[in-house]
């Protein structure tokens, strides 16, 4: 009579040695690669649904004006629209200053593809939206875009 022996080799155990090296090779790349933004929102911007709608692949070149209500500590203040550039409130005619000092903090390669990102609020009227654009043409920035909330149009009927 033949028995069958099986050899019960138990396996090794997986080594957990470099498992640290490869959290803080993680921690590094994130900490690296993330931008952290540090612009507090100052106006009310609910922004507009739309059907069509393209995205922006490079941001880095993007340069963003928000328009909407002012609001201070969560509260409306006023009901005319603001215009908020980076941090602060601006006027139309701080419009072109402030575009042309983002523009220049650009490398060079990048001021040539540069865009202005328009985050109006869906409530604003487009006279203030004409004003910033005419703006926008006198230093020249003529790549304006809309930044909207991609919707469906049947969803939205």
């Amino acid at each position: 009579m033949i028995k069958n022996r099986k050899n019960k080799k138990q396996l090794p155990a997986i080594s957990t040695a470099s498992l640290p090296d490869i959290v803080f090779i993680l921690l590094f790349f994130f900490m690296t690669v993330t931008t952290m933004k540090n612009t507090n929102l100052l106006v009310e911007n609910t922004l507009p649904i739309a059907n069509e709608t393209e995205e922006i692949l490079q941001l880095d070149e993007v340069i963003e004006i928000l328009i909407g209500k002012s609001t201070q500590d969560g509260f409306f203040v006023g009901t005319e629209p603001k215009i908020q550039l980076g941090s602060k409130f601006g006027n139309i005619e701080d419009i072109s200053v402030y575009v042309l000092s983002e523009v220049s903090k650009m490398p060079e390669e990048m001021k040539k593809v540069a865009m202005v990102s328009l985050k109006v609020d869906k409530t604003a009227e487009m006279g203030i939206v004409t004003d910033v654009k005419k703006e926008l043409r006198k230093v020249n920035m003529l790549k304006v875009n809309y930044t909207t909330i991609q919707g469906d149009i049947f969803n939205n009927l």
